[in-house]
């Protein structure tokens, strides 16, 4: 409801929504899908919960984002969706909206946080470009300040690269 409202009234715009928001709320188009197929309705309200925080700490107000919201929301709250439905100027029911579909484009991570072991212990973690290749990667595990000091001025014997995944040294 504090997505929608706050003390004056309805806070909803129609400005254009931010890519974090698009990802969120497609996140959770995806996960309510996957998670209505599978009878685990459990962990859609989880989900629910996710996202209204997210799109909390990101000031979210916008029309874009917070309709589809709202259809999501009707299985599982359907009267207080359709009160917000109903605010948001629809004449018609929420019964009779598409549901939404994801867009699996605005799903990918830009970055990704990938692990460093060294002789099997983690000693870094790199935050890197997620379409990073194996050569950039390893340049980074290897340039790293924590991982020279654990390296102590060594040569590694061997550096393993899983793209995305984790760099594995051994020392």
């Amino acid at each position: 409801w504090r997505l929608y409202f706050d003390d004056n009234g309805l806070i909803v715009t129609n400005s254009e929504p931010s890519k974090d928001s698009l990802k969120t709320l497609h996140k959770t188009i995806k996960k309510v899908g996957e998670d209505i197929t599978n009878f685990s309705f459990n962990t859609s309200v989880s989900q629910f919960m996710i996202c209204v925080n997210e799109l909390s700490t990101q000031n979210c107000h916008e029309r874009a984002i917070l309709e589809p919201l709202a259809v999501l929301i009707s299985p599982y709250a359907p009267h207080i969706a359709e009160e917000l439905w109903s605010k948001l100027g629809h004449n018609q029911s929420l019964a009779y909206e598409h549901w939404p579909e994801y867009e699996e484009e605005l799903l990918k991570e830009s970055v990704v946080e990938i692990p460093v072991q060294i002789n099997g212990k983690l000693r870094d973690k790199l935050t890197i470009d997620a379409q990073a290749g194996q050569d950039e990667i390893k340049k980074a595990a290897l340039d790293s300040e924590k991982v020279q000091s654990f390296l102590a001025g060594k040569s590694p014997k061997k550096v393993i690269v899983v793209p995305g995944k984790m760099v594995s040294i051994v020392a």
